[in-house]
């Protein structure tokens, strides 16, 4: 079979991204009436790009204001795009999510709005709920980020203290009609998780935030503490009549992404296997996957090769060292110290934003010659990988992926290219 190993999965990275981008996927799902006035709001590090769709199918009026990652921005020309920090909030995404909830706080029945809303929302969107400080919210953030909290987790916590969050925004909405539309970057692609519903109902309590804090270890201000055990920082729950004219519609998930990567993958004469979406430490994910792709190569199971293991999600680094990386660069070192050079093993793992946790990469490709080039180099995986070092290892051997921002987000692919089998049947 004449395939070039590591352009095969450059190839399946993109056609991932390019399933879930928002020029691909929006126009479809909005509203049949497109006349009159709606106005656009949106969050995620799609945002910009959806709104650049809205303003090119929309023929009434437009106006609207979205925030999106730094280095996210695309032109518009009728909607407002603003940039702030992600995945720490900033003042510069305190001082928009003022002026979306100003946008929408005095709206009446005949009006529409459209949300666009995609992963990085959360961060993007931050407007702390009364008492509690830009601060606060930061140094929380940051502690879960490297706690090792799933997204879920994090979300919950983050909507409990927020004015915006956890369906707030939809019912500063009422009772203007109200469109949101979502790239999910989430396990489960759950409404409530994604950017942590600012316009969905949320069945989640202000408790289970607090137990959260309290599983891992994180120091919790007073104020915090205090707005937590309030009545009044519970979110909007099920049932309430503010939110029934909020419609939520799902516009792309990491599925699709997935099953256009397999469909790329039999175009080239590799049968695909699609694990699905995945949560986890990075690295315990990775020697789950070396364990599947050890089992193909010695024993022909669960499939033969020549194949590609798909799959996506969103796992967690627990940080402990002080190099760099995000979860991609982790999980892909992880299996090179799992596999250390089987043959006939290529990998690639990256975030379909374009941005690997908070560094420049989207992620990197090993090889089968990856461990030994590294030892060259006088570098252990297993003690980078101590290190959270993954950008550091993969750099060492130019082997990281760089795409800049994709303006999109459906979260990790993980695939593991697999050239044969060593079975052989009698």
């Amino acid at each position: 079979m004449s395939v070039d190993p590591q352009q095969l999965l450059r190839e399946l990275f993109a056609t991932a991204i390019d399933a879930a981008h928002p020029q691909q996927v929006l126009e479809a799902h909005l509203p049949a009436d497109r006349s009159g006035r709606v106005i656009v709001i949106g969050a995620g590090k799609a945002a910009a790009a959806m709104a650049q769709v809205v303003e090119r199918c929309w023929q009434g009026e437009v106006s609207g204001l979205v925030v999106t990652r730094y280095g996210h921005g695309a032109p518009c020309e009728k909607i407002e795009v603003v940039e702030a920090a992600h995945p720490v909030p900033d003042a510069a995404g305190l001082a928009v999510a003022k002026r979306v909830f100003e946008l929408v706080s005095d709206l009446s029945e005949e009006d529409r709005v459209i949300f666009l809303l995609s992963g990085g929302g959360s961060a993007l969107l931050a407007l702390p709920a009364d008492g509690i400080s830009l601060a606060d919210k930061q140094s929380i953030n940051k502690a879960l980020l490297k706690s090792g909290a799933t997204i879920g987790e994090m979300n919950c916590v983050r909507k409990h203290l927020s004015a915006i969050k956890g369906g707030r925004l939809g019912k500063a909405c009422w009772p203007a009609t109200v469109y949101t539309y979502a790239i999910s970057d989430v396990p489960g692609d759950l409404a409530t998780v994604i950017a942590s519903g600012p316009t969905v109902a949320d069945p989640s309590t202000s408790a289970e935030a607090l137990a959260i804090l309290k599983r891992y270890a994180i120091e919790v201000p007073a104020s915090v503490r205090t707005w937590l055990q309030s009545p009044e920082s519970e979110t909007v729950k099920p049932g309430d009549p503010s939110l029934a004219r909020s419609h939520f519609q799902l516009i792309a998930r990491p599925q699709q992404s997935l099953e256009a990567a397999a469909v790329k993958c039999r175009q080239a004469g590799f049968s695909p296997l699609i694990l699905g979406d995945l949560e986890g430490e990075s690295r315990e994910v990775a020697k789950v996957h070396a364990g599947i792709a050890r089992q193909i190569v010695l024993h022909g199971q669960p499939l033969a090769a020549p194949c590609v293991i798909l799959s996506g999600g969103e796992t967690t680094v627990t940080v402990r060292g002080n190099g760099r990386g995000g979860r991609n660069a982790e999980f892909l070192l992880s299996l090179t110290d799992s596999l250390k050079g089987l043959p006939g093993v290529y990998a690639l793992a990256g975030d379909t934003d374009g941005i690997d946790g908070s560094e420049d990469n989207a992620g990197a490709i090993m090889t089968p010659d990856s461990y030994a080039r590294a030892a060259a180099l006088g570098l252990s995986a297993s003690d980078e990988l101590d290190n959270n070092n993954g950008y550091g290892y993969f750099e060492a051997l130019d082997a990281l992926i760089v795409t800049e921002p994709t303006r999109t987000n459906v979260n990790d692919f993980r695939a593991i290219l697999i050239l044969e089998s060593t079975k052989h049947d009698a």
